[in-house]
């Protein structure tokens, strides 16, 4: 199976770069209901996840300068990241895919020169997978 036929393309993913500012990054995912999201570089790399975690941590711990009230004046490219979100090649293979989707939500796909082309839920990899499942126990056994 190609990864190609999981893919939801970068054109239909939220996702955010490193001179949005925190509270850009806040509203685009409160406003999409999610916790993490892609970020995407100048030259349009993947550069990272950012997760709601992230964010907190970074506002908490700022001793006080970082509120809601001023976050817009504070680029994402001064939070620290928290977990390393990995990438995968479109041209890897399935089981890389699916050992990045045990410990991921989702998972970024890149290029060959490491350009966001996309992710890969790890929802429709569980329903693919399903589909596997509920057919081997529909066949009586012998």
């Amino acid at each position: 199976m190609n990864i190609a036929f999981f893919l939801l393309p970068k054109n239909d993913v939220v996702a955010v770069t490193l001179d949005s500012t925190l509270r850009q990054t806040l509203e685009r995912m409160e406003f999409h209901r999610y916790t993490a999201v892609p970020i995407i570089g100048e030259d349009g790399e993947y550069v990272g996840t950012v997760t709601e975690g992230d964010l907190l941590w970074y506002m908490k711990n700022s001793g006080g300068k970082v509120t809601f009230e001023t976050a817009s004046k504070f680029p994402l490219s001064d939070v620290p990241l928290k977990m390393n979100i990995k990438p995968v090649s479109i041209d890897a293979d399935m089981a890389d895919l699916i050992n990045l989707a045990k410990v991921q939500n989702f998972v970024p796909v890149v290029d060959d020169i490491g350009r966001f082309i996309g992710i890969v839920r790890r929802s429709q990899i569980i329903e693919y997978c399903e589909k596997f499942v509920t057919r081997d126990a529909s066949v009586p056994k012998r």
